[in-house]
């Protein structure tokens, strides 16, 4: 039997239960959160959940390159390009050109980018007050020390 490490170099030689690996239980959580969610806005507004992710990134940080929104948001560079072409097309998102490297736009929402965010936003909230509403204040605050935890684990490794 292999041994192998964990992040932090300590010896694993456990078989893999896929069910139960924390990886891919989150990638499956997220992903069944993310199309959840999506359907409350996909129809209404024709957004996708790449352009959406975008959207909310813009509406937190703006102004951004399209690389600072694919750092931020862990999401692909090529879905991230994509998304905000159709969002350019769209008139939902703006970009100007960066005075010091014309290759670089900053990216911003437009006024009708804002009003579909105002719009989308309180859903969003709402639907996750939906989804946490099983778990009481404690087990709230518990997941989010356990998710920042995670976190700090992950930006340690340089991951």
């Amino acid at each position: 039997m292999s041994v192998r490490k964990n992040l932090r170099g300590s010896p694993q030689s456990e078989a893999l239960c896929l069910e139960e690996f924390l990886p891919y239980r989150f990638s499956v959580l997220t992903n069944r959160i993310s199309r959840h969610l999506a359907k409350a806005y996909e129809k209404q507004f024709g957004i996708t959940i790449p352009e959406w992710r975008v959207i909310a990134n813009l509406a937190r940080f703006a102004p951004m390159t399209a690389s600072d929104v694919a750092d931020k948001s862990s999401m692909d560079k090529v879905k991230v390009s994509r998304a905000i072409s159709k969002l350019l097309k769209s008139g939902l998102i703006e970009r100007d050109t960066d005075a010091r490297d014309k290759r670089r736009g900053q990216l911003r929402l437009s006024k009708a980018g804002e009003d579909v965010f105002e719009e989308i936003a309180p859903l969003a909230l709402g639907w996750e007050a939906d989804l946490l509403a099983p778990l009481s204040a404690d087990e709230r605050r518990t997941l989010n020390g356990i998710m920042n935890k995670l976190q700090r684990v992950l930006d340690d490794a340089g991951a």
